[in-house]
């Protein structure tokens, strides 16, 4: 089982290293680590934020533990040339499609969400975003009208195979959970919406045993925070997925506990091939302190344990003393504790 860690920089690094503690504590048989460079740090060190030899380790893994990327010091290259590139970089090569973001409360956490505590402590639900096409990556430009004035613009679209393929992961995604599955979209206005919601429909055929709903962007936008104990997995687009992920992130309180995947259609021995990175960016401002969360790092180890290795049970373990470090009060500086990097990471290992 190859494992590719890219820790990136500002406190990738750090979070990264908490992380790999926890892998070597759980003692399984089999895994193989291999280090390469992401970001500013890759491009110091190669001349490019994503060099070949970053690449080809990418192409041998089984699943990519990615810790951050972003350096002010890098601001002034091309856009081609900085740290945020080896993202979209892996994502293309790699044909990562899927964005998987969980949400949940953490109990003992409700103090820090936005939501009354009664209504975030429902929260318990996974955001599925396709990665590689809508308005993102449309046509787009500037142009003059006729009297003279500019105009931006922007396509949107998708083909029914890339929603047809991003339905089957939020369904099966709905069949590991409680077997119920909304699709967000705007169909009421836009034909892109129109045939992501007739294919999300026609996919849903394969799996009888999960409920399909479907919900307008701006309604899920409310209930999100009037009712998100409703939701269980939500697959929706590029554009609305972006909104509405960070949205679900707010309202559990810290960016410092979220984790994300993104997966692939290449299936490996154990699983399917995704990179799996905490949300939290690389938080330049307090590199090389002790002070950053290593929680979202440990928790995208589980995802990879779950997903890309099939090793549940582990992830379930590592799940769970993330869970009780929580309970018992431990928290770092971005949840009003003290606790420093290494403090948390022991206070996992302990759990676990």
């Amino acid at each position: 089982m190859k494992i590719a860690v890219f820790a990136g920089d500002g406190i990738g690094p750090e979070v990264t290293h908490e992380a790999l503690r926890v892998l070597e504590a759980l003692a399984l048989p089999g895994i193989e680590l291999e280090f390469g460079d992401v970001g500013g740090v890759a491009y110091r060190n190669q001349g490019h934020p994503l060099p070949e030899t970053t690449l080809e380790i990418a192409r041998r893994a089984d699943g990519i533990l990615f810790g951050a990327v972003g350096d002010f010091s890098c601001d002034h290259l091309e856009r081609a040339l900085r740290p945020e590139q080896a993202i979209l970089g892996l994502r293309k090569e790699l044909t990562l499609f899927a964005n998987l973001r969980p949400a949940t409360l953490f109990a003992g956490m409700e103090g820090f969400s936005a939501l009354r505590p009664e209504v975030a402590r429902e929260i318990d639900l996974l955001i599925v975003r396709e990665l590689n096409g809508d308005v993102y990556f449309g046509d787009k430009g500037t142009r003059k009208l006729e009297d003279g004035r500019r105009q931006g613009w922007d396509m949107m679209s998708y083909a029914e195979d890339e929603v047809r393929r991003i339905a089957h992961t939020a369904f099966r995604a709905a069949q590991g959970r409680k077997k119920k599955l909304c699709s967000v979209d705007k169909a009421n206005v836009l034909e892109t919406s129109q045939l992501w919601r007739d294919v999300v429909i026609e996919v849903s055929a394969e799996y009888p045993d999960v409920e399909l709903t479907h919900m307008y962007v701006d309604n899920a936008a409310m209930q999100l925070v009037k009712s998100p104990g409703q939701f269980d997995v939500v697959v929706t687009g590029n554009l609305f997925g972006d909104i509405l992920s960070d949205q679900a992130s707010m309202c559990v309180g810290s960016i410092g506990l979220l984790a994300s995947a993104s997966l692939g259609e290449r299936q490996t021995q154990y699983g399917t091939l995704g990179m799996y990175e905490p949300i939290h960016g690389s938080a330049p401002d307090i590199a090389g302190q002790n002070k950053a969360n290593p929680m979202a790092t440990i928790l995208s180890l589980a995802m990879l344990l779950r997903h890309s290795l099939g090793l549940a049970d582990a992830a379930d373990r590592v799940e769970a003393a993330v869970a009780k470090t929580l309970a018992d009060g431990i928290r770092g500086g971005d949840l009003g504790g003290t606790a420093s990097t290494s403090e948390i990471g022991d206070a996992v290992l302990a759990r676990l």
